[in-house]
């Protein structure tokens, strides 16, 4: 991985910023990515502040690593917008809707269609799409993070398809629960919601796991390293699951 040019969105905290470490660790030049300037200038590598839910931030990313650091070897998908606000489906917010698929879907195609035509003419590039379980399971109240996250699965999918015959592999990652920031969003208001404490909507999480608790955003992050390095060349087009051995 020396050497490689990486492109992590979301870099600011959590899983993203845990992958951006590890790849800078393992050599390659990292740039972050996210709306959050004072987060991103924490972390002590490259940075872009961009709205990656719009095409001229994914282009800006995109342009900004390009220029600093040279062709994209390596990029991965990160950031996102969860289901904290959302309502039942017939209560749902069109605007919730619109702005989630702006975020999490329109955001990782701009970004795949502004990098992967330069890694097939190179003839290498490892893309990686952080899901979640609810791409392929549907939470209750999610209609909007459950179909952006399905279409994420579909999208990287699609990728390796049409990039595989030129040395470029494409797979979404799809972390359980994780104790991140937004995670912890959508405890506290599923808590209000529930009359109930936080913690307890934390120890209930732990409990759909065979561990009895959730995962740590390293845990996550050090798939995605593997599945941006040489030795994953063979997995191409493929959803893992980070869930400690549950079923969501």
């Amino acid at each position: 991985m020396k050497g490689r040019v990486a492109l992590v969105t979301g870099g600011g905290r959590g899983i993203g910023r845990e992958v951006a470490s590890l790849l800078a660790t393992a050599g390659a030049r990292v740039m972050i990515v996210a709306r959050s300037e004072s987060e991103l200038s924490a972390v002590g590598l490259d940075y872009v502040a961009a709205d990656l839910g719009t095409a001229e931030g994914c282009a800006q990313a995109v342009c900004e690593t390009e220029r600093r650091l040279g062709p994209i070897d390596l990029l991965v998908v990160n950031h996102g917008i969860g289901s904290a606000h959302e309502r039942l489906i017939w209560e749902q917010d069109p605007a919730v809707w619109r702005e989630t698929m702006r975020i999490n879907l329109d955001g990782p195609f701009e970004l795949a269609r502004l990098t992967v035509g330069g890694m097939t003419r190179r003839g290498y590039g490892r893309l990686v799409f952080t899901s979640s379980t609810a791409g392929e399971k549907a939470e209750r109240s999610g209609s909007a993070y459950s179909a952006s996250k399905h279409g994420v699965i579909g999208l990287a999918r699609a990728v390796a398809q049409d990039a595989g015959p030129f040395g470029v592999t494409s797979n979404a990652v799809l972390p359980g629960w994780v104790r991140t920031e937004m995670a912890e969003r959508s405890a506290k208001a599923e808590a209000e919601r529930r009359a109930v404490s936080v913690d307890q909507v934390w120890r209930e999480r732990a409990a759909l796991y065979p561990q009895n608790r959730v995962l740590e955003p390293r845990e996550v992050a050090e798939v995605i390293a593997f599945l941006c390095s040489d030795a994953a060349g063979g997995i191409n087009g493929e959803a893992i699951t980070v869930a400690l051995g549950g079923i969501w």
